[in-house]
């Protein structure tokens, strides 16, 4: 019998259009992939002979990141892309990856990250929060890129620790200036109705995993919480949260909307 594959032991292709994508995420973005599998390739696509890409090239070799050359043949048209796309097709067809993560913010990758999935992959795209929708939809899960960058780490309840936001080289009046969305409870609260057993109560990983199916972009970070746990949490008029014991190992957590008293 097969061994199932755990999402550390996925094999993962990173394409990273630089000319969408600024260097400052480096970081977080490998951190963020190494939750869903393991960067087997990582390349990187952009014309690498003008001084535009030069924060890129700085953190190429930390991240052992290949950079692949492509010349701008005609002004206005954004020859990366059909580089990119050719590349993912060829990795594709090898057939030794389970997924690609797509890192770009141009909506001209729509239909390739369709088509990736139509093979069976998993994609995982990254771009920014102004990303045209249909690349969102297209993908797998889609995490935006502000969420990737060197920022003070949240509390439970979505609050910004005042020791660390001192600490950043961002003023604390422009983090102050960026207020989180509000999380869609309405939303949540109509999956968790959805898929909830006979006592209204839904495993949260499933929850989760359904709430990513309708919306890719969905990230608890996004409106202030580290985790979905922690938005459920921080919503005690709407969401109720149980943890349910499981002997040897992490206990499930469980969540149920709080239906209205009538």
């Amino acid at each position: 019998m097969a061994t199932p594959i755990t999402n550390s032991q996925k094999h993962l292709a990173v394409l990273i259009d630089a000319d969408n994508a600024p260097a400052a995420i480096v970081e977080g973005l490998f951190e963020e992939i190494a939750k869903y599998g393991v960067a087997r390739v990582k390349r990187i696509y952009g014309d690498w002979t003008g001084p535009q890409l030069g924060g890129w090239k700085k953190v190429l070799l930390d991240h052992s990141i290949q950079p692949i050359q492509q010349f701008a043949y005609t002004k206005g048209k954004n020859a990366t892309d059909s580089a990119l796309i050719i590349d993912a097709m060829d990795l594709l067809y090898t057939r030794r990856f389970d997924g690609f993560c797509l890192v770009s913010s141009d909506s001209d990758f729509t239909r390739l990250a369709s088509r990736l999935r139509e093979e069976g992959l998993a994609v995982y795209g990254f771009g920014e929060e102004k990303t045209p929708r249909p690349f969102m939809a297209a993908c797998d899960k889609f995490i935006f890129i502000e969420l990737l960058r060197e920022e003070p780490n949240l509390r439970s309840n979505g609050e910004v620790s005042p020791v660390e936001t001192t600490s950043l080289a961002t003023p604390p009046s422009s983090i102050e200036s960026r207020k989180k969305p509000k999380a869609p409870v309405a939303f949540i609260a109509k999956i968790l109705d959805d898929i909830a057993d006979e006592d209204g109560w839904a495993n949260l990983g499933s929850l989760g995993t359904n709430i990513s199916r309708l919306r890719p972009e969905f990230d608890a970070r996004t409106h202030g919480f580290k985790k979905l746990s922690d938005l459920i949490k921080g919503h005690p008029q709407a969401f109720e949260l149980q943890a349910r014991g499981n002997p040897g190992g992490t206990p499930a957590m469980y969540a149920r909307h709080r239906q209205p008293s009538k």
